[in-house]
């Protein structure tokens, strides 16, 4: 379908993730397991939490803000490719496309956020350990959690109105799974410039300044750590945010080959396998690394399993 202004554009054609039929039946098993994965175990860490009054602390407040910005985030992806996936229907509607744009960009921004928040809460839990509770109040945490979400909020609702306002005058069929900025702006005819600037701020903001932030908040808590003179002691500080960083560096190097390194050579195929990484396994994995890898989770889980089973 061929349309010469977006007022007569009613859906667009999602490409798919792979067009091999042979190679839909498994994908569609895997993207449902990593889904169902996603869902249950960030369900978990947020009961785990909300269940135990010692992890009522800073650290595992931004934690369960990363639970639900995963759930939220898999939700607005995974459903729609699942249902490309199996037969269902390849379209989506403008306003549907218009939706999952913003609340794609929406989740994305505020994770990004997040986790520059809780590399902040890291380096003051270890550079500045006691000043920890007046520097991490929940004053100030409520305040840095609404602030992400409300920045976060109102750059995707820039980027939807932008977006919104442009002539979809070319083909309809959207070489992706998901409707995002950058796939859009190809089908759109006419001056993008002010959306180029507002993706080039946007990038330097959320990507590149919240990067930078982050690595000098674990430069000075690596410092801090080899300062530490006991073997053990430096066991214990650095097990305190091996997670997060862990985190840090399996999202941020997708995000960067997706969106900062878009000139690289990267076929489509590779933008969306990488795409899937940050939106489906990043999610699913999320919980399983801050189970294995904390101490206090794992036995707040096992209390939360073992009252269900009285």
């Amino acid at each position: 379908m061929v349309t010469k202004n977006h007022t007569a554009l009613e859906e667009f054609v999602l490409q798919g993730f792979t067009e091999n039929p042979w190679l839909q039946g498994p994908f569609s098993a895997l993207f449902l397991l990593l889904y169902l994965t996603a869902l249950a175990g960030n369900s978990l860490i947020l009961m785990a939490i909300c269940m135990n009054p010692a992890l009522h602390t800073p650290m595992y407040f931004f934690l369960t803000n990363l639970a639900i910005l995963d759930i939220v985030c898999t939700s607005t992806v995974l459903p729609k490719l699942l249902e490309n996936l199996m037969g269902k229907g390849s379209t989506i509607s403008y306003r549907g496309c218009m939706t999952q744009l913003f609340f794609l960009t929406w989740f994305l921004g505020a994770e990004l956020l997040l986790l520059t928040i809780m590399a902040y809460d890291r380096y003051v839990a270890i550079c500045k350990p006691l000043h920890y509770g007046t520097m991490m109040s929940r004053p100030l945490c409520a305040l840095l959690a609404g602030s992400m979400w409300a920045v976060s909020v109102v750059d995707s609702s820039v980027h939807t109105g932008l977006m919104a306002r442009l002539t979809f005058c070319g083909p309809n069929q959207i070489p992706h799974f998901l409707c995002e900025v950058s796939v859009l702006l190809l089908l759109a005819c006419g001056s993008k410039y002010v959306n180029n600037v507002m993706v080039v701020m946007t990038n330097i903001f959320f990507g590149v300044a919240n990067f930078l932030l982050t690595m000098m908040s674990y430069a000075f808590i690596i410092s801090s750590i080899l300062r530490i003179h006991s073997a053990e002691g430096k066991h214990r500080a650095f097990s305190t945010c091996s997670s997060h960083l862990l985190v840090v560096c399996m999202y941020y190097s997708t995000l960067i080959y997706t969106y900062l390194l878009p000139g690289s050579g990267s076929s489509m195929e590779n933008v969306k396998v990488v795409t899937v990484l940050y939106t489906a396994v990043s999610p699913s994995l999320n919980p399983l690394i801050y189970t294995l890898r904390n101490r206090d989770v794992k036995v707040a889980l096992r209390r939360m399993f073992s009252t269900f089973g009285k």
